[in-house]
């Protein structure tokens, strides 16, 4: 496998951090390692390439897959990687599968980034599907007019709903198959809950669809689902690899990475 270039930031001798990211934290990280140019890390940010046009982080960036754990351990090894960092969203199981094999195939230490997940709360109505096949086979029964913010990726698992009114939200317009009664708005988030207010008013949503993704950056939709009295189908989070370390907050990332360079420096 060829190796990328290296990026105008690059100085040989520090250690070299690779985020698979996409996510929110993932480009926090990137910002609080890369804030001046005497950064004592190199910044890597691996993008899967699924949205067209991505908000780059700061540091160096690549797009596209590495070819499963294997190449991904190649990919390790030829630019001198010293931490990996597991970034991507809850929902993105292979890759972080992919990442704890290539960290065990080339002895590089590897931390998880996990945004604690969603709880219910005193008013919110939440029924739970244990994969996106699950949740398309209770929705009609709890909703007629319905916010589906499951990611385009995943349409076709409601393709064979023709009965309920779909509204999606996405940076990119999702591909067939997809439900027959859909309504497409082309946005990017963050979106405040004053913005989700107005849409679920707005499209007279009467049931809202999402995957625990948690965080912060798109929970407001839950509370105004609660406010407008809107039950929620919640689509549980896959399992995650074990045996590998995670941290739930950017500042967790930042004392391990610091933790493990003193370690490193000591005589």
């Amino acid at each position: 496998m060829p190796a990328d270039p290296p990026g105008p930031g690059h100085r040989p001798g520090r250690p070299h951090v690779l985020i698979l990211g996409g996510t929110t934290e993932a480009r926090r990280l990137a910002q609080a390692l890369s804030a001046d140019a005497d950064s004592p890390y190199r910044v890597t940010t691996s993008l899967a390439g699924r949205v067209a046009a991505p908000v780059l982080p700061p540091g160096e960036t690549r797009i596209g897959g590495f070819g499963g754990p294997a190449g991904l351990a190649q990919w390790i090894a030829a630019h001198r990687v010293t931490q990996l960092v597991d970034a991507t969203h809850p929902f993105a199981e292979r890759m972080s599968f992919n990442a704890a094999r290539a960290a065990a195939l080339s002895g590089v230490p590897l931390l998880a980034l996990r945004r604690p997940g969603w709880t219910p709360g005193p008013g919110d109505a939440w029924h739970f599907a244990d994969s996106l096949a699950g949740a398309a086979a209770l929705l009609p029964g709890l909703g007629s007019r319905v916010f589906l913010t499951t990611g385009r990726m995943g349409l076709h698992s409601f393709a064979h709903l023709t009965e309920p009114w779909f509204l999606v939200r996405s940076v990119d317009p999702p591909d067939a198959p997809a439900p027959p009664r859909l309504e497409v708005l082309l946005a990017r988030g963050p979106f405040t809950l004053d913005d989700e207010r107005e849409l679920l008013a707005r499209h007279r949503v009467d049931l809202l669809v999402t995957k625990d993704s948690g965080g912060s950056a798109t929970a407001p939709k839950l509370t105004a689902a609660r406010e407008a009295g809107i039950p929620v189908l919640v689509v549980r989070r896959p399992p995650a690899p074990g045996g590998v370390p995670h941290t739930g907050s950017v500042d967790g990332v930042l004392r391990w990475l610091s933790d493990r360079e003193a370690g490193r420096r000591k005589p």
